[in-house]
């Protein structure tokens, strides 16, 4: 399903005039610098592509014929490579350089044979003639130098031609991909019978974690993996052309500058859209997925505008209007290979719904300068030691991205984590709040719960022990920094962990404590709203718990945090909150 997916987004990419999508047989390289020869195949010029300032340069990217899969052996690519391959340089001291570079010069004789193009028999020419010779003997050597330090890849383009390369004049030339050592089979993402079947797949490349060179997401290397006798990708049977169409559109959804990747701890997450003709009035929600996900440091506003943008999709019913389908992909490194974390798909109606119903439960009160929404970066780092994504335990990510696309339970890790750091912190923060509300709120759906679901503010109806010795808790701290003004450590920076897990052992000596503190407060109104807060809160328990269960300790944490907040709070505002 994943590859059929991919297949039907690059024939629907190949189809559009306005796409820059590699033809069948090639692909974007960004090549650093070009070997300008003239038409008697001598040097002539290098052409530095690379573009920008600094040390961060980026070299421009050309179509190219599709790179050679070289795990391992000499195997050369068309008309482009390292300067090894290319043009025979041996900066790496290698013993097998003549070899590669002589299998560069074979593999022009033989995909190019038969065919009368001028400037591929300029470059043969060239190559002939001791191309390394030729350029330390001109005026490009301290160039050169930097080359031999990088070993790049060049190409080749001839002097005062009107193409970029000499790639360009073949490229209705070179046919489609095969690997020479195919075998006839039935496609499994076509269904086409009698096709060339790839042996190896291309090199999946923009996966955080993996190599430079990429990895393979279909792959087959040792006697334990094969079945029937068959060997490597023949045990999957797929097309050479189905082959080359899922790898160039994984390949392009993972590139650099693409708008159609995101990453998230260890997993690098793809999506694209099947956007119809007839269905322009829908709401684009490949525009915005990304910033539903990461924080983006150079617009942090956009990811506010984006979930704005979908709140107004379903108000103005162009959600509801969306039935183009939409695929998310979760991939993430694992060896010479990339493992498939997740992948789900669905209309942007449902995929949108349910991305709106995660914002929805994670909706908390805050204070003036908290941000409106929460990325699923700033969810995660929020459980996280330091708060540095690193931290993280693995598989989370990729499970909380699950849990908002399908609309089900957060992760039992993501609430067990949460808790961790409040305890070991000593501090609820509003997007720890919302955690907990959003994981306890989901799991009383999914299991039916008669209880009540937690509200966005503090709510007096709220009958949860844990719940209610929350709001306990943070009473019973107001009263002592009112007491004390300027204190630099209260009750919750020693009784925190106590009083949330063993209330019974901790809170009898709480209340006396205050007691003590209510006695400092002068204004006496003060100290009778205090009272009747009291005893509006613990009305509701009666007998205090020996242990509070983790979901409890959850429920205490939000308490604690609606009711610091409610402090806060003018009662306008809170009115307001209630009525909407």
């Amino acid at each position: 399903m994943i590859l059929q997916a991919l297949y039907d987004y690059y024939e629907r990419k190949a189809a559009d005039p306005e796409s820059t999508v590699a033809p069948e047989g090639w692909e974007w390289k960004e090549i650093p610098y070009l070997i300008v020869i003239n038409k008697e195949g001598r040097f002539v010029a290098i052409n530095d592509t690379r573009e920008g300032e600094g040390k961060v340069k980026r070299a421009r990217p050309f179509l190219v014929p599709q790179s050679a899969k070289r795990a391992s052996g000499i195997k050369a690519n068309l008309l482009w490579d390292n300067i090894e391959y290319a043009l025979g340089a041996n900066p790496r001291k290698r013993k097998d350089v003549s070899q590669r570079h002589k299998a560069f010069i074979e593999r022009i004789g033989n995909d190019v044979e038969g065919k009368e193009v001028p400037s591929v028999n300029a470059l043969l020419q060239f190559l002939s003639k001791d191309p390394v010779k030729q350029i330390e003997g001109s005026g490009y050597s301290d160039l050169w130098n930097r080359i031999l330090e990088e070993n790049p890849f060049v190409t080749f383009k001839l002097d005062g031609e009107k193409h970029s390369t000499i790639c360009d004049d073949l490229q209705h030339e070179i046919p489609g991909p095969s690997s020479g050592d195919s075998v006839i089979g039935i496609c499994l993402v076509t269904g086409e019978k009698n096709v060339e079947v790839a042996r190896l797949h291309p090199s999946i490349k923009g996966v955080r974690g993996t190599n430079t060179q990429g990895g393979s997401l279909v792959s087959f290397n040792l006697p334990a993996f094969n079945s029937f006798g068959k060997t490597q990708s023949f045990n999957s049977p797929i097309s050479e052309r189905a082959t080359f169409a899922y790898t160039t559109a994984l390949n392009l959804l993972l590139g650099k500058d693409s708008r159609n990747k995101v990453s998230v701890g260890d997993a690098t997450i793809a999506f694209w859209g099947e956007k119809r003709k007839d269905d322009k009035g829908s709401y684009d929600l490949e525009k915005d997925f990304a910033w539903y996900i990461a924080d983006q440091k150079d617009d942090p506003d956009r990811g506010v505008q984006a979930v704005r943008s979908l709140y107004e999709s379903v108000n103005t019913g162009r959600l509801s209007q969306s039935g183009d389908r939409f695929y998310v992909l979760g991939l993430a490194p694992n060896a010479a290979r990339i493992s498939v974390r997740f992948f789900r798909q669905g209309t942007v109606r449902e995929v949108g719904e349910n991305i709106k119903r995660h914002f929805d439960d994670f909706e908390i009160v805050r204070g003036p300068k908290d941000p409106e929404y929460l990325s699923l970066f700033r969810i995660l780092t929020s459980t996280a030691l330091e708060y540095k994504m690193q931290n993280v335990p693995p598989n989370l990510a990729g499970g909380v991205v699950e849990s908002i696309l399908d609309g089900t339970p957060y992760p039992s890790t993501l609430l067990q984590q949460c808790m961790r750091r409040i305890r070991a912190e000593r501090n609820v923060t509003r997007a720890r709040a919302a955690i907990l509300k959003a994981a306890i709120n989901r799991l009383k759906r999914v299991h039916k719960s008669f209880e009540k679901e937690i509200t966005v503010a503090l709510d007096p109806t709220n009958t949860n022990t844990g719940y209610r010795l929350g709001r306990l808790f943070a009473v019973l701290e107001k009263i002592q920094e009112e007491a004390n003004p300027g204190i630099n450590a209260t009750i919750r920076d020693r009784f925190y962990g106590a009083a949330s897990t063993s209330p019974v052992a901790v809170f009898s000596q709480l209340l006396k404590l205050k007691n003590h503190h209510l006695a400092k407060i002068e204004n006496p109104g003060r100290k009778v709203n205090f009272e009747k807060l009291i005893g509006e809160v613990m009305s509701e328990i009666s007998a205090l718990p020996a242990n509070l269960t983790l979901n409890d300790q959850a429920n205490f944490s939000v308490g604690y945090y609606h009711q610091r907040q409610d402090f806060f709070t003018s009662k306008k505002t809170t009115n307001d909150n209630k009525q909407s």
